[in-house]
């Protein structure tokens, strides 16, 4: 361990992923329904459990890439490009492959690998920044 993570940078960068999950959702809402086969609104759930839980991964999220961040060397660049080869590399491509054998249609990689490519990226970004 550096002792160079900064857990108020791993709060925040966990919420930017939460924030930026809300936005990108929005936005893509109509192409993430359809790839999910969703008519009309998704299944009923509980919104806090769902919102919840989400919130909490996205925390463990932050936390594990801050952890691949913890040097002092790292800046705000460095964290957005590891988020983003993270993001991309790992989950996009991982998102792909699932795809592949669940017979998903592409824009469920399209709009799902997007979010953490985008998200992993902000995280990293937020951490990089935030020494």
């Amino acid at each position: 361990m550096n002792g160079h993570l900064n857990y108020w940078a791993v709060l925040a960068a966990g919420v930017s992923a939460f924030v930026v999950g809300g936005v990108w959702y929005r936005v893509f809402a109509a192409p993430w329904k359809k790839a999910n086969g969703f008519e009309g609104e998704p299944p009923a759930g509980n919104p806090a459990k769902i919102f919840g839980i989400s919130l909490i991964l996205s925390l463990v999220m932050a936390f594990n890439l801050a952890k691949f961040l913890d040097a002092p060397t790292t800046t705000a660049a460095w964290g957005a490009t590891a988020g983003f080869l993270a993001g991309f590399g790992w989950c996009f491509m991982g998102i792909g492959i699932i795809c592949l054998f669940e017979r998903k249609p592409w824009s469920y990689l399209l709009v799902n690998g997007g979010y953490l490519t985008v998200a992993l990226t902000v995280m990293g970004l937020v951490l990089g920044a935030w020494r």
